[in-house]
């Protein structure tokens, strides 16, 4: 079983700053894909910034120049680095991963979901 650990959310001015931080523990033999995702209050859940084990990155067109997306391979951890925020920033964040999983002698690819952390953009 692989664990998504989320923390880093809360309450925060516009134009502030938020450092999100996700830790994947458990029976893991490789993260290929690390990622963030948001669904806001009543909107579908969308990819908000993803990386790879290779360190290649995408981000969703609203965060680009203002959001990071970083990661500690020897940790197995991801940070979301998020400045100038805005109240259209707003959401649940969820971390997802891509782990390869060793059972017997063979490895499967599988798709674990962190429980979410709030993120509150409000003056």
């Amino acid at each position: 079983q692989v664990q998504l650990e989320e923390s880093g959310g809360g309450l925060v001015q516009p134009g502030g700053s938020l450092r999100l931080s996700c830790a994947a523990s458990g029976s893991i033999f490789k993260i290929y894909r690390m990622a963030w995702y948001r669904q806001a209050s009543g909107q579908t859940r969308d990819l908000v910034a993803a990386i790879t084990s290779s360190g290649s990155t995408n981000y969703k067109d609203s965060v680009k120049g203002r959001f990071t997306i970083s990661r500690d391979n020897a940790e197995n951890t991801v940070y979301l680095q998020m400045n100038s925020l805005a109240p259209e920033d707003t959401a649940v964040y969820y971390c997802n991963a891509l782990v390869g999983v060793v059972s017997g002698t063979q490895s499967r690819q599988y798709n674990y979901w962190g429980q979410g952390t709030q993120v509150t953009v409000s003056s």
